[in-house]
């Protein structure tokens, strides 16, 4: 299981902000882009997200909560901040900014997200560059509470979550992670294969 250390900042310097590579692909294929995650705790107001990939002409059909961006060119943060419950939420996007996110326990027992709280307190930004794009949004921290009934993240709190590159639809459809996933055939949705996330 991969270790991952979430370090705390007021205004996270993406340049400094540790990387978590999704360089694993256990179900084969050579389309592997350079993609990474990045994660850092604001006190008061939650984590702050970058998901990085070096594709320079990524796949954005779509532009809605809750459409299928999984199967655009998408990256994904899986995460369950409460390692005492059976919960992770799941937040997926591409880079028009679209997501689509579900309280779960598996792949088929889900609640959407929005039927929990105001999905308009996620902004997600979406940016193009000439050879990558990126999303960046924050977690917020009444979010996670509502959502997992925690608040509190402390040094030496942790919690368990994986992130992913994938692209169902594409030309070439491929799928990787950041924890190694054991699974026969491609599927995200295995808790049990989560990494582990440290506060600083």
């Amino acid at each position: 299981m991969k270790r991952y250390t979430v370090i705390t900042a007021e205004k996270p310097d993406w340049d400094t902000v540790p990387k978590a590579y999704i360089d694993e692909y256990p179900w084969g294929g050579d389309y592997r882009p350079v993609s990474y995650a990045q994660l850092a705790f604001v006190p008061g107001k939650g984590f702050a997200v970058r998901l990085t990939c070096f594709e320079s002409d990524p796949k954005a059909l779509y532009h809605n909560y809750n459409d299928p961006v999984y199967k655009d060119s998408a990256l994904e943060f899986f995460a369950a901040f409460n390692s005492g419950s059976p919960y992770y939420v799941n937040l997926e996007t591409n880079s028009n900014g679209a997501f689509l996110a579900a309280k779960r326990t598996c792949r088929k027992d889900k609640v959407p997200l929005d039927q929990i709280i105001d999905v308009s307190r996620i902004k997600v930004k979406g940016v193009r560059e000439a050879d990558r794009w990126y999303v960046e949004y924050l977690y917020p921290l009444d979010v996670i509470r509502d959502v997992f009934g925690v608040s509190e993240f402390p040094s030496g709190y942790t919690f368990r979550g994986n992130f992913f590159k994938c692209g169902d639809d594409t030309d070439v459809p491929h799928f990787g992670s950041y924890n190694p996933i054991t699974a026969p055939e491609p599927d995200f949705h295995r808790p049990e294969c989560f990494a582990e996330f440290v506060m600083e």
